[in-house]
């Protein structure tokens, strides 16, 4: 079993030798914009094409809640585009966190992780635009992630001057 580190940080930047998978959710829209996508996006170009790709294409593939696109960006370096929230405002439907989705998609993250003998980095996940609670998504983490001794880092960002 593996414990959930937290850090102060940029999660699209960990300073951990080997393999490395950076995990987001992203929303069952298509949209890419708004929260952490933008910090992957100025760092690497491919996600935000392979997610737009992924959306366009999605009556022949697994795009919906749940489904995950991995995307190699560096040699050691993957995202996981994961669909866990599913519109992108807070309505009359309530949030748009999903979290039986966000579940599904990290136990995927979970296979490809320990197929590569990665380690996951993230944000917290489905807590920012998405409405979510930290006290639904943490277990789901330990449960999928850590449980099955996969090294996982929680990154608070630090917001520069």
């Amino acid at each position: 079993m593996s414990e959930i580190s937290y850090v102060r940080g940029d999660a699209t930047a960990p300073s951990v030798k080997g393999v490395k998978m950076i995990a987001h959710v992203c929303n069952d829209l298509g949209g890419w914009g708004k929260g952490f996508v933008l910090a992957v996006s100025r760092r690497w170009p491919q996600p935000e094409a392979a997610y737009r790709a992924w959306h366009r294409d999605r009556a022949s593939n697994d795009f919906g809640l749940g489904g995950v696109q991995f995307v190699q960006v560096e040699p050691y370096v993957w995202v996981a585009n994961m669909i866990g929230q599913h519109g992108m405002r807070t309505g009359s439907k309530g949030v748009p966190v999903r979290y039986e989705a966000i579940g599904t998609a990290l136990g995927h993250v979970a296979d490809r992780a320990a197929e590569l003998e990665a380690s996951v980095h993230m944000p917290r996940i489905g807590c920012g635009l998405a409405g979510g609670k930290w006290s639904r998504v943490e277990p789901l983490m330990s449960d999928r992630l850590a449980r099955r001794g996969i090294p996982v880092t929680v990154y608070d960002h630090v917001d520069t001057p």
